[in-house]
Order: C-alpha cells, then structure tokens, then sequence
C-alpha cells in the first residue's frame, strides 16, 4: 500500500507540474499589443535615407553580405502613388520606390470573429513595420546605387486579377541603358507570388548583380494572437538549409548575434500564430541567408550568387514570396519543408496523424466541432481493450473495497504486514491496482498533441460549433464546456473504488476541481474533446461495472 501510495503521489505530483509548466507558457503576461485602429500606409523612406542603410552589401555576397550598407546621400522621398493589386485571396500594396510589399491584406480570413474586415499581414505605418524588400544589388545592381532604392513605373496603379492569373510589371532604364523589369506573377486561389527580374542590357558594358529577397520586421508583438491569456505560438524567423531543414532564430537570438549560413537552396520565413511570410529563392543555386538587426528593425533574407548580363544580352532571375496562412496544402507545393512553420511541438509524430484524420471527418462531416467528436470516438474505439482492462481492474477494487478496509483495520499499525496482505488480495483476485491510471496516461500525448493540432490549424480559426461557441480555436466564453468536463470527472470518480489511504482520496476528490480550473482557458475544441472522452470513459466504465457485480451476485 505504501508503493501505490508514492507511486500515485508521484504521478499527481509530476502531472500537476507539467500543467504548471505549461499554463506558465502559454497562459503567462501576453505579449500580444493592444488592439489600434489602422493606420495610413506609408512609404518606408524619407529625406535622410535612413531605409538605404537596411539592404544587403554583396559587392561579394559569400564574404560580405552580412554588412548593412551606409548611404550618405539624401534618398528623395516616394511621391506616395502606391500600386494597388487585388486577386481573390490577396490585397496588396507596392511601393514604386524599390518595388516592395509594404501591405499585404487576406479577405479569406477575418481580423477578427465577424468583423467583416481583413486580416492584415505585412503593413507599414505608424503602428507596425513588416514588410516584403526584393531587389538587385552588387556591382551594377539599381538598388545598390549611392542614390539610394531606385524608382520603378507602372502602367496602372490599381490591378486585379479577373482571369486565372494576373501580371504586374514594374519598369526602370538606367543611366547605362539597362531595362530591369520587376514583374509579380499572381494565381487565382494562391497566396504565393513569383517575383521576376528580367534584365535586358542594352548598353555597351556587361551587367553584374545579386538578387536580394527579405522580410522586414519591429519587434511588436503577434496581432494573431486573439486573447489577452490565450496561447502563444511562435514568433520569429526560421531558415531552412541543407544542414538544417527547419532553425528558428527568434527576436532575442538577434539581438544577441547575426544568422548567416550558405545553403543550396533552402528558404527564410518569418512566422506568427496561423500566418507566416517566406522568401523561397528559385531552386538550383548556393544561396546566403542572413540575419541582421538596424535600427531597431529585424531583417532575414537571402542573396543570391551574383550573375553577368553580357552587352545586348537578356536574363532573368526570381524567387518566390509567400504572405499567408499555415495552409500544409500550399506550402508542401511552394518549397521542401516549408510545411515545418506548422509547428506541432515534439509530439508532432502523433500530432500529424491526428490533424489529417480530423480533416479527412471534417469532409465527411461538415463541422470542425463534430469532427472533433468523431476523432474522439475514434480515438477511444483504438484504445477501448486497454481501456476496458483499466476499467475492470478499478472494478475489482471497488467490488473488493470492504475487503480492503478490513485488512487495513486489522492491520493498521504493521504497515509491512498489511503490504504483504494487500498484495496477496490482488494477486488472488487478479487485480492491477495502478491500472486507473492508464487511461489517463494513455491520453496524455494524444491530448497534448491534439492541443497543438488546435493552436496551430489555421481552419480551425473562427471555426464555429453549435449555438454560442462560434470559434473552436478560442476558449469557451460562458465556461459551460469546462464546467461539463469537471462535472463527467466527478462522475467517474463516483465509479471509481474510494483509494483506503484518506490522503489519496482527498487528492482525488480534488481532481475535478484542478482539472476544471485548467481547462477554463484552453480552446473550446480541445475541451470538447476531453468532455467527449469522458462521456465514452463513463458509459463504458459503467457497464464493466454492472458486468462485475452480476458475476459477483452469480458466485
């Protein structure tokens, strides 16, 4: 009795603080900035230049490109004339000056539960910097020019997309005859977009650049992140290399120290809760991918090698930039590991599974909250046997609790004798007496890893059940799914054998009290699940009940 007794203590004790651990991540001071209204959207540059001095040095981009370039010279300012391009799942601004996203809208999802406005991604204004920079610097390269980011025309300032694909190109002819096209390449129903530099040189003298691609970010916090204590995804950048297929590198690691690593292929993406953005350059290439940190800004990105256009000569070269949501559909298609931003935690192995059986119920049944249901059933049916010895072991002890009871007043003050004659009970009567934990120790993982399915499927988002629950991703805003929870909790303790040891069943009682405290918080999906689970817990735990005590009224 005194090894169940410490054994269980153990358990309860290492399962409490695992909870502890975890509410203090995920349920601690928010980082989250308060709600402001929008504000106007701005060119990044002004008369002291001071934008120039963000962009990659890559005279030589193997040695080199990790230093910012300084630019004396006054930038003139943008005439403000910002290029508007809408497709269906895409709202963007581009700058002339230099050609970049500097707002990136996504009416396919709402900032808000039934604000009837969209998301927005990348903006820069008064509130937030986070933009999407590409451009061509190095030896003749216009961005790299002492004049500071070059200007590009248009022949339009708004487009939008009206058949299957949409092409907007940015033009500049400099002082040496070179025509550089900036051309974006958008799909109906992608959130990727092809970036393209075709450089035609027309002059007298070879042509020699670098691409450069990268995301530009403050350090305010996720405006994803929908509640003042909800769960906190990651925020930050990661590269993907040969030698690392997924590295985070986050604000603080920044500030600390640059990132630079030489990669075939690979990408660079800065990542929030439910959306990230990515540069992915054109595959086939040893490319530099780089961290640095001017001017309180966050810059990641890449550089490419450096490529020659020969007098009279054309060439091309691009890469692809992702602004949207952790959609694991698109970003298998757009790069190698891309899918990684969707970021399950170290359970990912159960976890995955998990989130394609419950999109797969979800095609079936139409509803996020009833998927949820189906995955439970499903997941207690492939757990029923071990569930079901668990359930007959607890019965036992139940049937033999008076038995029990009498062995510990008999025996009360020997402590080892009365060990020894418990552990003769439950030989004889084959009886495991921590097989009540199993269940939920079993459950564990597949409830953790169906906590990072939740917080990380961006479906999920605004995802309404039944009635008042409108969004399965947020917690339950009356607490009525918690308060069920701790009620079916406190229903299977009533089936459960009472623990002999007094302290034991103080802690027990206590359960559906800690439990329901926890859970008031966590999305309602995953409290729907955990009620589910215990319905099925309670409905089986009762008939193997009733089953022992018919053979027992038998005998």
């Amino acid at each position: 009795m005194d090894v169940q007794r410490v054994i269980l203590i153990a358990a309860l004790a290492l399962v409490s603080y695992l909870m502890v651990l975890q509410w203090n991540e995920d349920y601690g001071p928010a980082q989250q900035q308060p709600q402001q209204e929008q504000a106007a959207t701005v060119s990044a540059y002004d008369s002291n230049g001071q934008a120039a001095s963000e962009l990659p040095q890559a005279g030589d981009a193997a040695t080199s490109a990790d230093v910012p370039v300084t630019a004396d010279s006054k930038v003139e300012a943008s005439n403000g004339n910002l290029i508007k391009v809408r497709t269906d799942v895409l709202e963007l601004l581009i700058d002339p000056k230099g050609g970049d996203i500097i707002h990136a809208a996504l009416p396919q999802h709402e900032s808000a539960l039934n604000s009837n406005q969209s998301f927005v991604l990348l903006e820069q204004n008064a509130n937030r910097t986070y933009v999407a920079q590409s451009g061509l610097v190095g030896q003749d390269g216009p961005d790299a020019a002492s004049e500071g980011r070059p200007v590009y025309s248009s022949a339009k300032s708004e487009y939008e997309l009206e058949g299957d694909s949409l092409q907007v190109d940015l033009t500049l002819t400099t002082d040496k005859g070179v025509t550089v096209t900036k051309r974006f390449t958008f799909a109906r129903g992608e959130y990727d977009v092809d970036v393209e530099f075709l450089v035609n040189n027309a002059g007298t003298e070879p042509f020699s650049a670098v691409l450069f691609g990268q995301i530009k970010r403050d350090g305010t916090g996720d405006p994803s992140q929908q509640t003042s204590m909800g769960m906190q995804s990651y925020l930050g950048a990661v590269f993907s290399t040969a030698e690392n297929n997924y590295q985070k590198v986050d604000f603080g690691d920044m500030d600390e120290e640059r990132f630079k690593a030489t990669s075939p292929d690979g990408w660079v993406a800065m990542v929030q809760h439910y959306f990230l953005s990515a540069w992915v350059p054109e595959p086939g290439a040893e490319y530099t991918y780089q961290s640095r940190k001017v001017n309180d800004q966050y810059l990641v990105g890449f550089l490419s090698p450096s490529f020659n256009v020969a007098a009279g000569e054309s060439q091309s070269v691009s890469a692809t930039f992702y602004a949207g949501p952790k959609d694991i559909d698109q970003l298998e298609q757009i790069a190698p590991n891309l899918e990684l931003t969707i970021d399950y935690g170290w359970l990912w192995w159960i976890a995955s599974p998990l989130y394609m059986l419950l999109k797969w119920i979800h095609t079936v049944v139409g509803n996020w909250g009833l998927a949820i249901i189906g995955i439970t059933i499903l997941v207690k049916a492939a757990l029923f046997h071990l569930n079901a010895k668990a359930f007959k072991s607890m019965a036992k002890m139940r049937k033999f609790a008076p038995e029990m009871t009498r062995l510990k007043e008999l025996y009360g003050d020997d402590r080892q004798k009365m060990s020894q004659e418990m552990m003769k009970l439950y030989q004889k009567e084959k009886i495991n007496p921590l097989g009540g934990c199993l269940p939920i120790l079993v459950q564990m993982p597949v409830f953790i890893a169906l906590y990072w399915v939740l917080m990380e499927s961006v479906e999920l988002r605004h995802a309404p059940f039944f009635g008042y629950i409108q969004d399965l991703s947020q917690m339950d805003p009356y607490f009525i799914l918690p308060i069920l929870m701790g009620i079916t909790m406190f229903i299977q303790q009533m089936l459960n054998p009472t623990p002999p040891d007094p302290m034991q069943a103080k802690m027990m009682k206590m359960l559906p009290i800690i439990f329901t405290f926890f859970f008031l918080w966590f999305p309602a999906g995953l409290v729907l699940y955990w009620l589910v689970n215990n319905i099925l817990s309670i409905a089986q735990q009762y008939v193997i009940n009733k089953q022992i005590e018919g053979s027992a009224a038998k005998d």
